[in-house]
C-alpha cells in the first residue's frame, strides 16, 4: 500500500473509531472539512505540519497515520450520514 493510501485508510479508521465526523476533526485540527475528505479519498497531498495537527486532534502519534493495517482488516467505513454518530 502506498503512502497516500495508508494515510487515507488510517485517517478514516482512527477518526471513525473515535466517532468523530470529518467536520469535528477538521475543526480540532484547524483545517477545512473538505481537506479531511480529500485526504480520506486519497485526493489530497498534505504537509507534515497538517499531519502533526491531525495526529494531535486524534490523540495519536503521527506514525499511527502511516501504520500498515492488518491484511485481513476490513476497509474502514465512513460514519453514517448526519451530524451525530449513533450511540
Amino acid at each position: 500500500m502506498k503512502g497516500r493510501a495508508l494515510l487515507a485508510w488510517n485517517l478514516r479508521a482512527l477518526r471513525t473509531a473515535k466517532s468523530l465526523s470529518q467536520e469535528r476533526l477538521a475543526i480540532d485540527a484547524g483545517v477545512d472539512r473538505a481537506w479531511v475528505s480529500e485526504l480520506e479519498r486519497e485526493q489530497g497531498n498534505t504537509s507534515v505540519d497538517l499531519l502533526d495537527r491531525l495526529a494531535e486532534a486524534l490523540d495519536v502519534p503521527i506514525a499511527a497515520l502511516f501504520a500498515k493495517p492488518d491484511p485481513d482488516a476490513d476497509k474502514p467505513q465512513p460514519l453514517r450520514s448526519g451530524r451525530r454518530p449513533r450511540d
